[in-house]
């Protein structure tokens, strides 16, 4: 049996993150450009956004999955809350209790953050994420809609 190790992202972890992050992305049919991959792992480096990877306990510097989570403010209930924007596992180890181990280190963080809550939302189509999601959180009735037109002038 494996012993998963869960930790935030370190420096020199680049190479192995940007594997499993593609691996995400590829997953979900995104692209990602060279300058976004920059961007996101700046947002890590500056802790803007919280990255957790699951290593072996053997083999320390090869990542086996990643979890990204961020804080989120929820007025309606004037509370802090998480949200877990993108949670992926190599292929090669899934059933091997890595998604298990980062899920347990999301919710670590979350209690020491002191969250409300953790919220993220994933494709009505991923079946085996969802088996899992079923198993350790609740679902909602929420629908979920992108607002996508928005002039760049104004993202400046």
């Amino acid at each position: 049996m494996i012993t998963w190790v869960v930790r935030r992202v370190a420096p020199e972890d680049r190479t192995e993150w940007e594997r499993l992050y593609l691996g995400y992305c590829a997953f979900y049919e995104r692209e990602v450009t060279r300058a976004q991959l920059d961007t996101l792992w700046t947002w890590i480096q500056e802790r803007r956004l919280v990255s957790f990877v699951a290593c072996s306990a053997q083999d320390p510097g090869e990542l086996a999955g990643l979890a990204h989570v961020r804080e989120f403010i929820r007025p309606v209930a004037g509370v802090v809350a998480g949200f877990l924007d993108d949670l992926y596992v190599d292929p090669a180890h899934r059933g091997t209790g890595v998604v298990q181990s980062l899920l347990d280190a999301v919710r670590e963080h979350a209690s020491a953050e002191g969250w409300e809550r953790v919220r993220w939302i994933t494709a009505e189509s991923n079946g085996r994420a969802r088996a899992v999601y079923d198993r350790v959180a609740t679902r909602t009735a929420w629908v979920t809609y992108d607002m996508t037109d928005i002039d760049a002038e104004m993202r400046a």
